[in-house]
């Protein structure tokens, strides 16, 4: 499996799975006594990293969305009640 798959399939586990994902590498790399391998694990933790970041921003943003959007309901319903 090339980089370009691999990377694929990270970004599009859900947050939990690849927390599990970097647990699991976190735990190699305390175990690891070979410097060559390591840093390939700590690449990929690292891509894992910033996958889920992105994962949590796009979350952010969906629901600050959703709570602006709420927000304007109420004001203008409120506003609607007052002009009755």
């Amino acid at each position: 499996m090339n980089e370009k798959n691999l990377l694929d399939d990270i970004a599009s586990k859900s947050i939990d799975e690849l927390t599990d994902l970097a647990g699991k590498i976190i735990k190699n790399l305390e175990n690891e006594n070979n410097l060559e391998n390591a840093s390939e694990d700590y690449i990929k933790l690292t891509k894992i990293n910033k996958i889920i970041e992105k994962k949590f921003q796009k979350n952010f943003k969906e629901i600050s969305n959703k709570t602006n959007s709420k927000i304007k309901e109420i004001k203008l319903n409120k506003n609607a009640k007052k002009t009755k």
